[in-house]
């Protein structure tokens, strides 16, 4: 362990040097977003998406890259990250890289939340003269979904000098659990220290979508301490590390089929909020059964009736299919059988199954061979199998014929033999009592 101590210190060192992106801050392309009024005093209106620049940095000092020559000067923005969330290497992809990050921008009014957990921010209900100037808000998706920020900026009004006030990332973006497992969904937030917002408190709270369905699963007021009471009780927050690392990862104690869906993190400062949605989908297996099992001994010619159970599986996509590997070692597919309808059982699971009417003539069944149901399931790949046995039948061959007819003619002398013996002993017996 010794022997290894230093290197362990250097890439630490290293690590802390280079931040979560392992390199520079990256430039990037981002399409900022704006509304262009409608047409005919309409409601909405279209939007209109412009190619800009943002130049990602630590401190205020570096200097911006020149613009290209297809982008305005005036769409080249410069933002102050000094916690470098945006500095990440998803962010950041290797040259030639066909996936890009997504980025969008928008502008941002900060207002008061009338949620009742939030509220208590902006009780004073004076505006601060630090809201006076130009707010957005900035998307960020890295690629291949390793990260999603979500990011209030402040910049003096007409400026171009922009400072990140509140920032909430996530890094499991989607998230897969067998059921019964405790589940963590990551959530966590920065504020800057330098911003009068940041001493006001803040709060959080974490929301739950799934098909129309919304549910608020937990909420917590900083700024009172108070944790609101939804109800719940599946799902909780380290409060500790709440306040001392910006930590609002949601922790499910116990992993269940309702629990798959959307849930969005969303932080609070004083007339702003940020928030990711991270993706969680509880994936388990079926479990596969043969019935009857084993399979009844068959003649040549014989149906067998054969079903195939797949039970305690989710989500609910599944396709069950048939095999039979044969005598010979070939494989051949029997198709989906008869399938049935879902049933969903008290945890949530489902249950599936197909039957197959098996005729043992043809392709190669008449001697037996191998059954297997295969169930192709989010989950993988499984299959279950049983042994088909049927009996076997012969042609005689010409020699085995006149052998079986010559045992059959001696058989049948013998037979008249042993009964005209036994007719002559009962004839001479009747005689000898007549002659007495």
């Amino acid at each position: 362990m010794t022997d290894f101590g230093w290197i362990y210190r250097v890439l630490l060192a290293a690590a802390c040097w280079l931040g979560p992106a392992g390199s520079s801050c990256p430039v990037l392309e981002c399409w900022f977003v704006q509304e262009v009024s409608g047409r005919g005093g309409g409601l909405t209106g279209a939007t209109n998406q412009i190619r800009s620049l943002l130049h990602i940095r630590r401190d205020a000092h570096s200097q911006p890259p020149r613009a290209p020559s297809d982008i305005e000067p005036e769409r080249v923005f410069s933002i102050t990250d000094p916690v470098g969330t945006l500095c990440h290497s998803a962010l950041n992809p290797p040259m030639g890289s066909i996936k890009k990050p997504q980025c969008e921008m928008n502008r941002f009014l900060p207002q008061p939340s009338p949620l009742k957990w939030v509220a208590p921010l902006t009780d004073s209900a004076i505006s601060p003269v630090y809201l006076q100037a130009d707010w957005f808000s900035v998307s960020n998706q890295g690629f291949n979904d390793q990260l999603i920020i979500s990011n209030v900026i402040r910049a003096p009004t007409a400026s171009r000098e922009l400072d990140v006030i509140l920032s909430v990332s996530t890094r499991t973006v989607s998230v897969q659990s067998r059921l019964g497992e405790p589940v963590l969904l990551d959530c966590s937030f920065w504020t800057d220290p330098s911003s009068p917002l940041s001493g006001s408190g803040f709060a959080l709270e974490w929301r739950y979508q799934f098909r129309g369905d919304g549910r608020l699963v937990v909420a917590y007021d900083g700024k009172t301490d108070h944790f609101v009471d939804t109800q719940e009780g599946e799902a909780t927050l380290d409060f500790e590390d709440v306040h001392k690392n910006g930590n609002a990862s949601l922790i499910l104690r116990e992993a269940k089929v309702h629990h798959s869906g959307k849930y969005i993190c969303a932080v609070y400062l004083p007339y702003l909020v940020a928030q990711v949605t991270v993706e969680l989908e509880i994936v388990e297996p079926p479990s596969l059964s043969i019935h009857p099992s084993p399979l009844p001994l068959a003649v040549p010619g014989q149906a067998l009736t054969v079903q195939c159970e797949a039970s305690g599986f989710a989500p609910l996509s599944l396709e069950l299919s048939w095999r039979f590997k044969g005598a010979d070692g070939k494989s051949r597919s029997l198709g989906a059988g008869s399938m049935t309808g879902h049933r969903q059982a008290w945890d949530g699971t489902y249950s599936q199954s197909s039957r197959l009417e098996l005729e043992t003539t043809g392709m190669g069944l008449s001697k037996g061979g191998e059954l297997s149901c295969v169930a192709t399931h989010p989950s993988g790949t499984q299959q279950t199998s049983v042994t088909v046995n049927v009996i076997a039948f012969s042609t005689p061959s010409i020699e085995d014929s006149m052998a079986m007819v010559g045992v059959a003619l001696v058989l049948y002398g013998l037979i008249k033999f042993i009964s005209w013996t036994f007719t002559s002993s009962e004839s001479l017996q009747a005689n000898d009592k007549k002659n007495n």
